[in-house]
């Protein structure tokens, strides 16, 4: 009998966490630096109180690239979902 293709089901991971950091952070800033070795972002909350780091995140530039086309994979998919994401013009970001 030959091998039919089957269809791949979804990966279940179960991710343990302490209730304050599964709430989750806001951002709507981000600063990337980057070496050869590592990229480093930065989530940061632009608030009238001025910048503040809100999460780091280090990862090698493999891994990087894998974010990278797994946020445009989702990005693609909820725009087929929803509707095309409107960006406002680039200005001045700061609080007014």
């Amino acid at each position: 009998m030959a091998n039919q293709p089957t269809e791949q089901q979804p990966q279940q991971i179960q991710v343990n966490t302490a209730d304050e950091l599964s709430r989750g952070r806001f951002s709507n800033n981000i600063l990337i630096a980057r070496n050869q070795e590592e990229f480093i972002l930065d989530w940061m909350l632009n608030s009238p109180n001025g910048m503040h780091l809100v999460s780091r995140l280090v990862v090698t530039p493999g891994h990087m690239k894998r974010i990278v086309a797994a946020l445009e994979d989702n990005l693609r998919r909820y725009e087929q979902t929803f509707g095309q994401i409107m960006t406002p013009e680039v200005g001045d970001q700061k609080f007014h």
